[in-house]
């Protein structure tokens, strides 16, 4: 018969003399891939193992005594722990969130972070422990399905985008035709009626350059990173984009509350949020409904407080009257590929993102719903403090003319003629230039006179970019201003100041203010 062998005696002395060797605690530590650590109030290590110190770059010798601060280069990064540190010693509480750290090599990670206070005898907590996971890794992940998943709904959205579009062009043609024909006709028409004409395409071209702006700002892949936004400004800007998504069969309507909602989110997820919450409702109404979206805020006086120290919420609630859901769907609901749509119909991955996103933003989210009520999410987050911003010195006229010389590059003939005759009528001297080596020749007769380059950015032979590289090597006080119908982060615009490249299509105004910013910044 077989049989096990006997499980021999605990050593128990063996026990004891391994618990008392600190050597053998220490190790234990440093052996493990998370970052381990514990801080005073004052916010000094008392405790890291060696995951800790290969982060900041230090021997764990020269942590213990000192702060964040002392390796970390990044005040924000710096100054968010702390706020997380001192809520959990205050409160007691345990906190469980993402954030952001810089490494020493400048490098960026993701973690997942537990934070406990160290509970004294007296009941009053001075020091706090810390256990972190780096997660950079799943976020790579987690990033790229996202952006799996909108360019799908661009994909769904598009029969609704090219019937808006199709609508503007109609206006615009259609109001042109009309001019046209009157002129060549030899019939005058009165003042009002070319002016209200005129507004109407004006207002179609607007409706539609935001609308391809919105598409562009949407389908933009970006890393991700938490900032203060306001939800009800995100939520209006989205606005266009989601009655396309929705369709026409649904009815759309936008409750948003009358004071700004600020909260700590990374816009672009939080994009991707509000997607996929309108899909969901309306993949819920085949036949077409109501979609209520709306935001308000609850100030709640009590103990409850984000990291940043605000207290109350803020609301997101998406509701919908489509087919609802029974209770063990519900239970279920934000599960990874749990999908109640037919195969091939869904990847069950919407729900569950937006439960990640939200998490991540320290928030949480809920449904309530019933077979044949619809059904409501809400989005709960944490209300953060406004921060506050500084934007380059610049002394504005309040007549956007000048004198200056200016020289304009752009490939595209009406483009470039509609630039040079809205700068020319406000009193420059522009010299215009079909493309980029034309423009290096110009800059170089001009030289020194020459006050700012207009520039669109991309061109055949030489882009924009290096077009002013080039001309700045021997007019180093020229100015540099850019235009361009791509995507900014596709180009790497984002990077530059904001006063230094406008995006297309532009109205003639906000071009002139433009041009007067950067030739009157000091």
């Amino acid at each position: 018969m077989g049989g096990t062998e006997p499980v021999p005696p605990v050593d128990q002395d063996a026990l004891v003399a391994l618990g008392a060797d600190g050597e053998f605690l220490r190790q234990i530590l440093d052996i493990s891939p998370t970052l381990i650590f514990a801080k005073d109030r004052g916010g000094r290590f008392i405790l890291v193992n060696k995951t800790v110190a290969d982060l900041y770059g230090a021997p764990i010798a020269e942590l213990i005594g000192k702060t964040d601060a002392d390796f970390n280069k990044n005040p924000e990064e710096v100054a968010f722990f702390r706020r997380v540190d001192l809520h959990v010693m205050d409160t007691l509480e345990e906190v469980v969130l993402e954030e952001e750290i810089t490494d020493h090599t400048g490098r960026q990670h993701w973690l997942q972070t537990v934070k406990r206070p160290i509970i004294d005898p007296d009941g009053k907590a001075n020091r706090m422990l810390g256990v972190s996971t780096d997660i950079t890794r799943r976020r790579e992940l987690e990033d790229q399905l996202r952006q799996s998943q909108k360019m799908d709904a661009l994909g769904q959205m598009a029969g609704g985008v090219a019937h808006d579009f199709n609508n503007l062009l109609a206006i615009i043609l259609g109001n042109t035709e009309r001019l046209l024909i009157s002129y060549e006709e030899g019939r005058t028409l009165d003042d009002r009626s070319l002016i209200g004409s005129l507004e109407l395409k004006q207002s179609a071209g607007e409706r539609a350059g935001s609308l391809i702006s919105k598409l562009l700002a949407f389908s933009r892949r970006q890393p991700a990173k938490l900032a203060v936004v306001d939800l009800n400004s995100l939520v209006r800007g989205m606005e266009a984009m989601l009655r396309s998504l929705a369709g026409r069969r649904i009815q759309l309507s936008m409750d948003l509350d009358n004071e700004p909602l600020p909260v700590r989110a990374d816009q672009g997820q939080f994009e991707q949020v509000l997607l996929n919450l309108v899909v969901n409702a309306r993949d819920a109404m085949p036949e077409g409904g109501k979609l209520d979206i709306r935001t308000r805020a609850e100030k709640d006086l009590g103990k409850d407080r984000d990291a940043d120290g605000a207290a109350g919420y803020v609301f997101l609630e998406v509701r919908d009257n489509g087919v609802g859901m029974p209770p063990e769907v519900i239970e279920r609901i934000f599960e990874p590929f749990f999908t109640t749509k037919a195969k091939g119909k869904g990847t069950g991955l919407g729900l569950s993102t937006v439960y990640g996103i939200i998490r991540q933003c320290g928030g949480d989210v809920t449904v309530e719903s019933r077979p044949g009520e619809g059904s409501l999410f809400r989005v709960r987050l944490p209300r953060s403090p406004v921060a506050s911003g500084t934007e380059p010195h610049t002394r504005v006229t309040s007549d956007p003319k000048g004198g200056e010389t200016i020289l304009v590059c752009e490939d595209e003939k009406e483009v470039l003629e509609l630039v040079r005759n809205t700068l020319t009528e406000q009193g420059y001297n522009v010299i215009a230039a079909s493309d980029s080596r034309e423009a290096l020749d110009a800059a170089r007769r001009i030289g020194g006179n020459l006050d700012l380059l207009l520039t669109d950015i991309i061109m055949p032979n030489m882009n924009g970019r290096q077009l002013a590289e080039k001309i700045s090597q021997f007019v180093p006080q020229v100015r540099i201003l850019y235009m361009t119908g791509y995507s900014s982060d596709l180009l790497g615009l984002d990077e530059l100041p904001s006063t230094s490249w406008i995006g297309k299509p532009f109205r003639a105004a906000d071009l002139l203010r433009r041009v007067r910013e950067l030739l009157d910044q000091s």
